[in-house]
């Protein structure tokens, strides 16, 4: 599926409980005959408050191009890749990503809208994929396996963590941001 030819879009989620421990701001936009997303994340993960700030380059394809985390305690990450699977960490070859088409943030769920437009599947569908999972707030990134699955194509979809088992079904709007990550993000506005 090809980026349409103007995709302008603010998008807020926050923490599913409303607390003070995660909201993001996105701003996502075409850029160099793909997209360029950014964002700001205020969150939490095992009791670790961080910040973030990322940016990411896709393709027309919906590949993943370029990534660049910050958090406000001093992890950088930079990933580039060539849009087939070959990547670059901080400028170093990483063979054990590998076959990585997609990021996986985990402190966003804009992420999971890369997999659900680049698959584009139709209703029934499920593939499994190998992407780069980058966990916080440390900003250590490990290839990972997973699956999505067109429960209603261009609506909902599910998506399985092949690592641990971890299943969620993601409502997306009519341009396949995620609306809630039941348990995790609430869309906001």
């Amino acid at each position: 599926m090809s980026i349409p030819t103007l995709i302008f879009r603010t998008i807020r989620w926050s923490a599913w409980d409303g607390c003070e421990a995660g909201l993001e701001h996105a701003d996502v936009r075409p850029a160099d005959g793909g997209l360029s997303m950014s964002g700001v994340v205020i969150a939490q993960e095992d009791g670790a408050r961080f910040g973030l700030s990322y940016r990411l380059k896709l393709d027309a394809l919906w590949r993943t191009r370029q990534a660049l985390l910050r958090t406000t305690s001093g992890h950088v990450l930079h990933l580039e890749s060539d849009g087939q699977g070959h990547w670059q960490e901080n400028g170093k070859d990483q063979p054990a990503l590998q076959g990585c088409i997609d990021v996986d943030i985990q402190a966003t769920p804009l992420t999971n809208t890369l997999p659900v437009r680049r698959l584009d599947l139709e209703t029934g569908e499920s593939m499994e994929i190998r992407l780069c999972y980058i966990s916080m707030p440390e900003l250590i990134v490990s290839a990972a396996s997973q699956r999505y699955t067109a429960l209603d194509a261009g609506s909902l979809y599910r998506f399985e963590s092949l690592e641990d088992g971890f299943t969620a079904d993601l409502p997306v709007d009519q341009d396949g941001f995620v609306l809630d990550y039941p348990g995790l993000f609430r869309r906001l506005g």
